[in-house]
């Protein structure tokens, strides 16, 4: 988490394979709630976000990515573990290079000390609000692979 009163700037990559998005699950013990990101990680001083992208695959999944394009940035305001986050995300469209992740239903993998799963998830189940998908502002970014999306808004989620 960040120290308070910061805003972090992170990079998250969406990967689609048809009706399925690659998403990590995440755990919010005080809301007692599951919910669901794309992944990716903070950009480092110095570095671009399309570089921070390819090497946050690179560590977390040792994955090399292609077909990437930038969508947008997002603002997201939110509570987590009961403290109040800040971060500024750039969002890409991206594509595993490696066809094995696309047969795999759900991956094992390390951020640091802590230990992460992503799943490839339903996208009507996303969109539907059975799943909760943060930010939320996301969700505009899941139309069809092809089609050009605006999101509907910068509000506030938690």
């Amino acid at each position: 988490m960040n120290p308070p009163k910061e805003i972090r700037v992170i990079v998250l990559g969406l990967i689609r394979d048809g009706d399925r998005i690659f998403l990590s699950e995440g755990y919010d013990p005080v809301k007692q709630e599951t919910f669901y990101r794309a992944l990716g990680g903070g950009v480092d001083f110095g570095e671009t976000s399309y570089d921070a992208l390819k090497r946050e695959f690179q560590e977390e999944l040792e994955a090399e990515l292609t077909n990437i394009k930038y969508l947008g940035c997002i603002e997201n305001l939110f509570i987590y573990n009961g403290q109040p986050g800040h971060e500024i995300i750039q969002l890409y469209q991206c594509d595993f290079v490696d066809p094995k992740f696309y047969q795999l239903d759900q991956i094992e993998f390390l951020e640091g000390e802590h230990k992460g799963t992503a799943l490839w998830l339903d996208i009507d189940q996303c969109k539907s609000g059975e799943l909760r998908i943060v930010p939320e502002q996301f969700l505009d970014y899941l139309s069809s692979p092809h089609e050009g999306t605006t999101p509907r808004s910068l509000h506030q989620s938690d």
